[in-house]
C-alpha cells in the first residue's frame, strides 16, 4: 500500500518514506517493548533470538526509511546500501539534525551482518547487550526524527 496525499485538489503524490516509516514505527515499538519488559538476564535463549530478529527488522526498516527520505528530499542515490545511506545522511546533515551517532549506526549494520552469518553464542550475547545499551537509543532518535518530519513535510 502506497500512502497518497491529495495536494490542493490536484494530483496525488506517493510519499514512500512515510509509508516505510509506519512499518519502522511498528517494528521499533515491538523492539522497545521487548527490551523494557525484563532485564536481559531474565530472557530465555529463544527470547534473546526474538530480540535479535526484531532488531534486524528494525534496523532494516530504519536505513530504508532514511533512503526513501533522502530520495524524497531530492537526493539522487546511485547506490542504496546501508553504508552508503549512512554516509549520505551524514553528508547532508540528517544525522546531525537527529543527533544520531553515525558510528553507532555503522556498528548496528555490522552487528546485523554478523548475526545473519554467525552462530557464535559469545557474539550473540555481545550484540544483545549493544542493542539494549546503545542501539535502542539511536533507533529512538531515528524514530523521533521521522515522527517530527511526518507532520512538517507536506509534499
Amino acid at each position: 500500500m502506497i500512502l497518497r496525499i491529495k495536494m490542493n485538489n490536484q494530483q496525488t503524490t506517493d510519499i514512500r518514506w512515510k509509508q516505510r516509516f509506519q512499518n519502522f514505527r511498528r517494528a521499533f515499538g515491538l523492539l522497545r517493548e521487548a527490551l523494557e519488559s525484563k532485564s536481559l538476564d531474565e530472557y530465555s535463549d529463544l527470547e534473546h533470538e526474538g530480540i535479535i530478529h526484531r532488531f534486524e527488522q528494525t534496523f532494516e526498516l530504519g536505513w530504508k526509511t532514511f533512503k526513501d527520505y533522502l530520495e524524497f528530499s531530492g537526493i539522487n542515490l546511485t547506490e542504496a546500501t546501508p553504508r552508503k545511506i549512512i554516509k549520505e545522511c551524514v553528508a547532508v546533515n540528517i544525522f546531525d539534525e537527529a543527533e544520531i551517532n553515525p558510528e553507532v549506526f555503522v556498528d548496528m549494520m555490522l552487528s546485523r551482518n554478523t548475526m545473519s552469518h554467525s552462530y557464535d553464542f559469545k557474539k550473540f550475547q555481545q550484540v544483545i547487550v549493544k542493542i539494549k545499551e546503545q542501539y535502542i537509543s539511536e533507533l529512538e532518535k531515528a524514530y523521533q526524527f521521522f515522527k517530527s518530519k511526518e507532520t512538517t513535510d507536506d509534499a
